[in-house]
């Protein structure tokens, strides 16, 4: 059970995101409810949180007519049945996966989206693209890899690839081989930053390092300093640190897993000026127990500020972590905040 002022702010907001999570009790009307429940709020004296319905029941509370909390049961057991579905890496159309778990394709969809951050049909390609990559790690032939992670032939697999890595899957196999990775060095505010991109987008933004740390992780890339075509991703780059609350739209070449694309997508959600925390996130991705994987997922981001980390503390408002130092994390806050009162 999450503390009560987290629950509270999430009842105030109706987030979605944490129903199933806890139930609301209204102890002047005897009910409980979700916390997207639409009817009006009670007073915040009026309330009690329990972790489930049963919970509720046992104080007396019964179910709210409106919202049917205790509906989630079969929502959560639809979705633990898709998520095993979809794991054994079979094509699967959403109408067939929603007629398996008991739903119209159109709800299901919506439902599923709800918990994840991404549809059925992303979810399956993210977990297909993990399995290929994963693949492509060893030693195996990528033909091999092409099929065994599920898909069709190598056209879908380069396709994809493509798309998710910026560089062909032999490159991300051997280290880069073939890769073209432009970088710099830019003075900001908060010292030097490393820019690298490849021709799809920025793939690296960090402080304190230089073009060592992409020789070690892309050992066999051509890895080139400079470039004209590195000077407008660098005055967006330098933008984006320099004045947040104004994030420019850059385009990134950043991959994950389906779980890590949806916490980073989270993370662009957050507004300037505001902060979740690590549980928050967890939540808001559908996976409330999985708050130590969200901070992982957190400290895997390859481009920092223009996926804002920065913006995750700890429930009890502290900062936590930052791979570039805590001083660039308050910073990075401060500057925000500042902007956001201005």
């Amino acid at each position: 059970m999450m503390d009560d002022d987290t629950a509270w702010s999430a009842v105030l907001r109706r987030d979605r995101a944490f129903d199933g999570h806890f139930v609301t009790g209204v102890l002047t009307t005897g009910i409980y409810c979700r916390p997207s429940c639409a009817a009006r709020h009670p007073a915040r004296g009026n309330v009690r949180f329990f972790a489930d319905g049963s919970a509720a029941r046992a104080a007396g509370l019964r179910a709210c007519l409106r919202c049917k909390p205790d509906d989630l049961a079969r929502d959560e057991a639809a979705l633990q049945c898709a998520f095993s579905r979809l794991a054994e890496g079979h094509p699967l159309s959403l109408e067939i996966l929603a007629a398996e778990v008991g739903y119209a394709p159109h709800h299901f969809q919506r439902l599923f989206k709800r918990a994840t951050g991404v549809s059925p049909a992303q979810y399956a390609r993210g977990l297909r693209a993990a399995r290929a990559e994963a693949a492509l790690d060893g030693k195996g032939r990528i033909a091999d890899a092409i099929y065994d992670a599920g898909y069709s032939g190598p056209a879908r697999f380069y396709e994809d690839a493509g798309r998710r890595l910026g560089m062909t899957p032999s490159a991300w196999r051997n280290g880069g081989a073939g890769a073209v990775i432009r970088w710099t060095i830019a003075e900001t505010s908060l010292g030097q930053m490393l820019v690298a991109a490849t021709e799809k987008g920025i793939c690296r933004l960090s402080f304190d390092e230089d073009e060592s740390a992409l020789f070690r992780r892309f050992p066999k890339a051509q890895i080139i300093a400079g470039g004209a075509v590195l000077d407008s991703l660098v005055a967006g780059a330098v933008a984006a640190v320099e004045n947040p609350s104004r994030m420019p739209d850059l385009p990134l070449d950043v991959a994950g897993t389906a779980f890590q694309q949806a916490v980073w997508a989270e993370l662009r959600r957050i507004p300037p000026g505001e902060t979740r925390s690590y549980a928050q996130i967890a939540a808001a991705v559908g996976k409330p127990a999985a708050v130590r994987a969200a901070g992982s997922a957190n400290g895997a981001n390859n481009v920092a500020v223009l996926i804002p980390c920065h913006r995750v503390v700890r429930t009890d408002g502290s900062l936590g972590g930052y791979a570039y130092g805590l001083d660039r994390k308050r910073a990075l806050l401060d500057k925000e905040g500042a902007m956001i009162k201005d």
